[in-house]
């Protein structure tokens, strides 16, 4: 028994930074803590970027970035901050969701702490996944292109003309081969090497 509460608390220090307590209630921070009461909908539309329409994400751009140039930045750092505001307004959607007890005070308390500690990690999984998102993008663009390049070969393979040409090819190829052969028979057989000795 001691060493189940040993263990609990040793994973609720490790967890404090995701949990803020209000009224007693535990509520989590990370969003992804809430992944097993969740169903397949609504975790894709947590993983998946691009959920939040664009108009949303500008509008809440400086209630999470106070004091940040959107225009100074370049386009992986804006890509990267664009899509952490989408995580902030998810993550605040998803616990409204979980605990409608909340009020709006309450609310803005987890907000408070969401920035102070989920920050640089939605910025760290945001970063992940665009590049796990650009690396999937250019296999089905890598694939995509084999499969076309084959069918046009396939296509290419399949013409009259072609077919005529490859032919005329072969003939052209088992000629000269022939040709080549008889002609180093025929050098051969003049061969002094090869005349019977007395």
């Amino acid at each position: 028994m001691k060493f189940l509460l040993k263990k609990q608390n040793k994973v609720l220090t490790k967890l404090s930074p995701d949990i803020i307590k209000i009224k007693g209630k535990r509520i989590f921070i990370n969003p992804f803590l809430y992944s097993r009461v969740i169903d397949k909908n609504t975790k894709h539309w947590l993983y998946e970027l691009g959920q939040i329409n664009d108009l949303n994400i500008k509008k809440n751009r400086s209630r999470f970035y106070p004091n940040l140039n959107w225009e100074s930045l370049n386009d992986e750092e804006k890509n990267v901050k664009y899509f952490s505001v989408e995580m902030f307004i998810k993550s605040l959607e998803l616990i409204k969701i979980i605990h409608p007890e909340i009020d709006y005070l309450q609310l803005k308390e987890v907000e408070k702490k969401m920035l102070l500690f989920k920050k640089t990690f939605f910025e760290d999984w945001v970063k992940k996944s665009l590049k796990k998102k650009f690396k999937s993008e250019l296999n089905k663009e890598k694939k995509f292109i084999r499969k076309i390049s084959f069918k046009n070969w396939i296509d290419w393979l399949s013409l009259k003309k072609t077919k005529s040409a490859l032919f005329f090819f072969v003939v052209m190829i088992f000629i000269s081969a022939f040709l080549g052969w008889t002609a180093g028979i025929s050098k051969n057989s003049c061969n002094p090497y090869f005349e019977k000795t007395i």
